[in-house]
């Protein structure tokens, strides 16, 4: 767990700000009191600020006045967010009054807070579905220069030190997108190469996972993996990438030696990129499972400014961490 150290460390370096729009509920205040006892980012919350204090006070937390606390029907602001939406959304139809309305949404005036600059990066989905937190990302915050698709990485702590970073993998995409093109698996193979170097802090030597090893095998499920590894060497010739790998070709070095001979990556990958979401989401439960691994996420990858989604069922600690990711991400 030394990335995870590190990576508090560096965020009380460098302190960012991070919205927490479901300011009310529980799990995230406590957490928010935590963070803001480290000191590792300021904290920022949407909701009622006599509830949000009221909570604080049964739950015994000290730390919660620390924090910027926000209430859309009675910030003044509210009317600069909703032109800002309006502006941002005019084009698809948007009125005045439909941004008033939106701009009172926490999960919208989060990301309104990230684009005005009032605010580095979000956290949320404690007590919303990923649809919810997602919706409002893409139109308010967008995607990066050149990348169209957003996907949900997993740091996968496992008791395997043979494997990955001494047991750290990043697995994707295990959260987003169901079944993505060749092009957009490319995309989610560089993005994730990115996540290693900025987060996990890590030089990325990817795997692009199928059934087949360098040919084993014909299909179109196989084809796609062959292009999507040829355009993602195409947009990123920094980075180590080989596919099409099975998983134990990519990670276990006699295997990759005698079914890839001469592949950098085969039996050393420490980034597993899945073909689609369903082999993602599956393998990454199972390896948490089976393998009684840690798997922290998911990591939004994609975003232009951090946005981060939480599963309903998550803890303070998952709450925690994550704010820790975002503030990484938000100072790379």
């Amino acid at each position: 767990m030394d990335i995870l150290n590190e990576m508090f460390a560096r965020a009380k370096q460098n302190l960012r700000r991070i919205v927490l729009p479901e300011g009310t509920e529980e799990r995230t205040i406590k957490a928010a009191d935590i963070i803001l006892a480290e000191g590792f980012a300021e904290i920022i919350l949407i909701g009622s600020k006599a509830e949000i204090e009221a909570k604080a006070a049964e739950f015994g937390l000290k730390n919660i006045g620390k924090a910027t606390i926000i209430d859309p029907a009675t910030n003044s602001s509210m009317p600069n967010y909703a032109n800002l939406l309006f502006e941002l959304r005019k084009s698809k139809g948007m009125t005045i009054e439909d941004a008033s309305k939106l701009a009172q949404n926490p999960l919208y005036l989060a990301c309104l807070l990230i684009k005005n600059g009032d605010a580095d990066g979000e956290v949320a989905g404690a007590m919303n579905a990923t649809g919810n937190v997602l919706r409002p990302a893409f139109q308010i915050v967008k995607t990066l220069p050149g990348i169209n698709v957003v996907s949900g990485a997993f740091l996968m702590f496992t008791q395997t030190p043979e494997y990955g970073e001494n047991g750290l993998l990043i697995f994707a995409d295990c959260a987003v997108h169901p079944n993505p093109t060749a092009a957009e698996l490319a995309q989610i193979a560089v993005c994730t190469g990115q996540t290693a170097r900025n987060i996990a802090g890590f030089e990325p030597k990817i795997a692009m996972l199928s059934f087949s090893t360098k040919g084993s095998a014909k299909h179109e499920l196989v084809d796609k993996v062959v292009e999507a590894t040829k355009l993602a060497k195409e947009m990123a010739p920094d980075m180590q990438i080989d596919g099409e790998l099975q998983a134990d070709a990519a990670l276990v070095p006699s295997v990759g030696q005698s079914k890839a001979p001469g592949s950098a990556i085969a039996g050393q990958a420490n980034v597993l990129i899945f073909p689609d979401l369903q082999a993602g989401n599956i393998g990454y439960k199972l390896v948490q499972r089976f393998a009684g691994a840690e798997a922290v996420g998911p990591i939004l990858q994609g975003m232009a400014a951090p946005v981060n989604d939480l599963s309903r069922g998550c803890s303070v600690e998952d709450i925690v961490k994550l704010v820790a990711i975002t503030a990484n991400q938000a100072i790379k």
